[in-house]
């Protein structure tokens, strides 16, 4: 308790952190203003109808903040740009070219992030597009003429650059990750009102479920900052070694291998990825072509959030994800050159060859926990929604594992500031 109070003095005390903090706040609360910004010619009020009546929707609107169900200038969210950071990643793997640009370093990092906001144009324009022609059908918004058409395009796609913006000046002037912290700061500001429709729409045989819900929601708490902590140590001994005139003793250390590699990544990529058919299905529904509405009718069915293929395929893209994203951010190959380059070795196991294929091994069994443990937090509304029979339960594991992650996360980029800042008197 008492270095948990020290700490809190040591961040109220340094001027930059505040700055940061502060920065992050300004930003957070200018977003959250556009939320409330509507774009015109939009029946709020059927649009709202509209949302009660699709839980698909409702939980697009999560995960765009809220400022979907207000239609907000930044109503897509940042869907589109998280779309082309999955298209780029995927295309590092099987593009040399790209693939020789992670490797230069932070000239590479700005080329590749150039590419993502280029190709994040077209699919605004193309999500842009789709949403319209959805609200027409739903006669959410009227039949617009080609100039309040163009209008209502180009005011979409320039509100998700100016989200895209704000993460990244929360990322270069502020604190954490921009583009976490702005998800982060939409699913805290539904969170009351998701709650206040769930609690209106309890009777007195649901109260307790109610009850068993939060105690189901302190639980997952609790083990996602268990799963998000856990670590596997692999100890790593190194010999004496001599450079040049001077001689190094031997040394032991662990390379600590993290439960959850991915952190919320691989949710965030599958939440894009499931909610596709579904906007696609809620295009075409309306088709004047028979064969085509009843296709689209089908895939709406098909991929119902309440469903069984629903969440079959979420919980295998989750998993999938979980495995793809921590093959990329950490490599055995690399890992095993370097413990070896340094002259270490794990103990019973030989430099090289050896070593990276004991990595691997242990890498894919804790990946595989990992992975299965995100794809339960992912699917955990449908199963709570027909445990306790509340169907707004759309937050659920999803919010709850980015909430905590982005909160830990930022809580151990301050502390390792604090800690920086404690070694630096000590450097002159």
């Amino acid at each position: 308790m008492n270095s948990i109070l020290e700490k809190i003095r040591l961040f109220l005390s340094d001027p930059e952190l505040k700055r940061k903090s502060l920065f992050t706040l300004f930003i957070i609360l200018i977003f959250r203003v556009f939320a409330f910004l509507p774009v015109p010619a939009i029946d709020i009020a059927r649009l709202r109808v509209l949302f009660a009546q699709n839980q698909f929707l409702s939980l697009l609107d999560i995960f765009s903040g809220g400022t979907l169900i207000n239609f907000s200038v930044m109503a897509l969210g940042l869907n589109p740009y998280i779309n082309a950071s999955i298209i780029f990643q995927l295309l590092t793997m099987v593009v040399p070219q790209l693939e020789e640009l992670t490797k230069e370093g932070e000239y590479g990092r700005f080329k590749i992030n150039q590419y993502t906001r280029f190709l994040t144009v077209p699919l605004t324009v193309l999500q842009a597009i789709g949403i319209y022609f959805l609200l027409r059908n739903q006669r959410v918004i009227g039949a617009l003429n080609p100039i309040e058409f163009f209008s209502f395009i180009v005011t979409l796609v320039a509100g998700t650059f100016i989200l895209i913006w704000f993460g990244e000046l929360i990322s270069e002037f502020g604190l954490g990750n921009g583009i976490s912290l702005l998800i982060f700061a939409g699913i805290v500001g539904r969170i009351p009102v998701v709650l206040t429709q769930t609690l209106t729409t309890v009777n007195q045989e649901l109260l307790l479920n109610v009850v068993i819900f939060v105690v189901l929601a302190l639980f997952v708490i609790a083990a996602v900052v268990f799963i998000n902590e856990a670590i596997r140590k692999i100890p790593v001994y190194y010999a004496k070694r001599i450079r040049g005139h001077r001689m190094y003793q031997a040394q032991t250390n662990y390379l600590p291998l993290k439960l959850n590699q991915a952190g919320v990544i691989p949710i965030i990529f599958a939440v894009s990825f499931v909610l596709f058919p579904q906007l696609i299905g809620n295009f075409f529904l309306q088709a004047k072509n028979q064969l085509v509405s009843s296709s689209a009718s089908f895939i709406v069915g098909l991929f119902n959030p309440q469903g069984f293929f629903y969440n079959f395929f979420y919980f295998f893209l989750v998993v999938g994800f979980t495995f793809f994203y921590t093959i990329v951010v950490f490599n055995p190959q690399k890992i095993s050159e370097e413990i070896q380059k340094h002259g270490g070795f794990i103990p019973g196991i030989r430099p090289g060859l050896s070593t990276k294929q004991y990595l691997e091994k242990i890498l894919y069994r804790i990946t595989t926990v990992g992975a299965v443990f995100l794809g339960i937090i992912a699917i955990l509304p449908a199963i709570l929604s027909r445990a306790t029979g509340m169907a707004n339960l759309v937050i659920g594991g999803t919010g709850i594992l980015i909430v905590v992650s982005v909160i830990l996360e930022t809580f151990k980029m301050i502390e390792a500031q604090l800690v920086m800042k404690s070694y630096e008197k000590f450097s002159y």
